[in-house]
């Protein structure tokens, strides 16, 4: 099953979060959430899969802020 393990209001940032899990070895989804007609509001979702959403986190944590 797959997991929000992070939610962004911009698609460079989940695009920039997706690149750090995915170079950690970790499959990963983005989902849009609310988006606008024009796809210019909104949210992304990152999902990983449920056994990894704590893996993810620390990565999150680490590495991205």
């Amino acid at each position: 099953m797959w997991m929000v393990a992070y939610v962004t209001q911009s698609k460079e940032s989940a695009e920039r979060i997706r690149l750090l899990l995915q170079e950690a070895g970790l499959p990963v989804k983005i989902r849009s959430v609310n988006q606008s007609g024009n796809g210019q509001f909104g949210c992304y979702e990152i999902l990983v899969p449920e056994a990894e959403l704590s893996e993810a986190h620390d990565i999150i944590i680490e590495k991205a802020f």
